[in-house]
């Protein structure tokens, strides 16, 4: 592909060099340049690429992205200066793989926590009304039918683009992803074209990465803010977050709550361990799902899909033949006649919706053992938040290891403790070992009780000292049993 074909959507602020040669691949990583490539130096949080321009050019790099142009230079390398190498490397990389988004119906969802579940029902939706559609999601994503293993919540610029054009060239005409804060603050998303919009709500996570609340919502606002005027912005009105995603979109505006007046309205009739009986925009439909978290999930991907031209009815059918996505309020019934509940929420918001749940349907006749543990080298400050939220929700709390990655598993289960006062001390069991943590849950369990266990949901690994081991919530409670 021509470079100065390449460079058409971007802005730059200097060119040396001819911009009509050939180039034949790119990369922002060193390591992945070959000859004919074209190299994009981007800076991350632990290395910057402008420190291996050379090493890219030695490895026969013919173009360099930068933000910066090096002091020296050499001969028949192109160096295109900009303002911005990240947001650049989303555009190069659309073009490069011929600009996927303007071929498809993409929509995106971001929020801290239903992201997974409403880009995955969306896309289970969709495939039910017999649409060719990919996913890109946190568990698995899909070109179609085809299941490609998820390594990010949302790939890198390069990665995502090759993805999208493997859906476009399998004949799919809706795609639906997550879009993470992180996506948008390191412009992973650059340069693609969304026809929709999807938040859910937001409550305290990744401050290890953005440092404070407000850079976290300002990397949430900003997907919303770069909506084309031909783009829907669908907003959580029960979050007070929900209104400031609009504020300065372009996109058409729209709205779904469970509380109050809005375009897209849904109330819970029944419910049981079993789904729920919902009313949604004055019909009633039943779901197999659980909560009111998933209620409000359910009415976002209603909403979208009604806001993309499908059929309100048959929507609503299709909704009610779904099953829940893996990992997230799953259900599994013990011989012993109590219940275990998998799920992956690992913010004190999301748990709090969990055990909130359980503890409505149990109305008292019953008891809640909750086994959760917070991931190493992560965000310390919500770990005491996490303890309080398990133990004043449950009879009795386990706390376990997660992912520990590179730190102590006691030491993280001390900042937990920490958040405990004495008598909630009492209420609590420290169990380093996370499969013997589930054991001792499902040992303690008796009759019509719950266990949830949570944090990691879908997760089939545990790292530990950065190594990741197999291990699977789902497979150790059915071992219990």
């Amino acid at each position: 592909m021509i470079l100065a074909d390449l460079l058409e959507q971007i802005t730059k602020t200097r060119i040396t060099g001819n911009t009509g040669i050939e180039i034949s691949g790119l990369a922002f990583d060193s390591r992945k340049v070959d000859e004919g490539f074209i190299f994009i130096a981007t800076r991350g949080s632990a290395t910057d690429g402008h420190d291996f321009i050379e090493m890219s050019i030695e490895k026969g790099a013919k173009a360099i992205v930068c933000e910066k142009t090096p002091a020296s230079i050499s001969e028949n390398v192109v160096y295109v200066e900009v303002d911005d190498s990240a947001d650049a490397l989303g555009h190069i990389a659309s073009a490069w793989y011929g600009y996927p988004t303007t071929q498809l119906t993409l929509v995106g969802v971001t929020g801290t926590n239903g992201k997974t579940t409403i880009a995955t029902l969306l896309y289970d939706t969709f495939k039910s009304l017999g649409h060719k559609t990919g996913l890109l999601s946190t568990v698995c994503n899909y070109i179609d039918s085809e299941a490609i293993e998820a390594t990010h919540t949302t790939p890198d610029a390069i990665a995502l683009n090759e993805l999208l054009a493997g859906m476009v060239n399998a004949g799919c005409k809706y795609a639906f992803m997550e879009v993470s804060s992180h996506a948008v603050d390191q412009r992973r998303i650059a340069g693609l074209d969304f026809d929709g919009a999807i938040f859910t709500n937001l409550t305290r996570d990744h401050i290890d990465y953005h440092r404070t609340f407000e850079n976290y919502l300002k990397a949430k606002k900003r997907f919303f803010d770069e909506l084309s005027n031909e783009a829907f912005a669908l907003t959580n009105l029960d979050d007070k977050n929900g209104l400031v995603m609009l504020q300065n979109t372009k996109a058409s505006k729209h709205n779904y709550s469970l509380r109050g007046m809005a375009d897209f309205k849904t109330r819970i009739l029944e419910h049981s361990f079993e789904g729920m009986l919902l009313d949604m925009n004055g019909r009633e439909v039943n779901v197999s799902f659980t909560g009111k978290f998933n209620a409000s999930n359910l009415t976002a991907v209603f909403g979208a899909a009604v806001l993309l031209n499908q059929d309100e009815l048959e929507v609503l059918r299709i909704l009610s033949s779904l099953h829940s996505v893996s990992g997230r309020f799953e259900t599994i019934h013990a011989p012993q006649e109590f219940t275990v509940i998998v799920d992956y929420a690992h913010t004190p918001d999301a748990l709090n919706n969990v055990i909130s749940t359980i503890n409505q349907i149990l109305e008292g006749n019953g008891r809640l053992i909750t086994v959760v543990g917070c991931g190493g080298n992560r965000d310390k400050g919500k770990r005491p938040i996490m303890a309080r939220e398990a133990v004043e929700g449950s009879w009795k709390a386990i706390l376990t290891s997660d992912n520990p990655r590179f730190e102590e598993p006691q030491e993280i289960l001390n900042d937990m403790l920490a958040g405990l006062d004495t008598n909630q001390k009492t209420k609590s069991l420290t169990i380093v070992d996370r499969r013997e943590a589930i054991k001792t849950a499902c040992a303690i369990a008796q009759k019509g009780d719950v266990v949830l266990v949570a944090g990691k949901g879908h997760e089939d690994y545990q790292i530990i000292k950065g190594v990741k081991y197999h291990f699977d919530d789902r497979e150790e409670v059915r071992n219990c049993f």
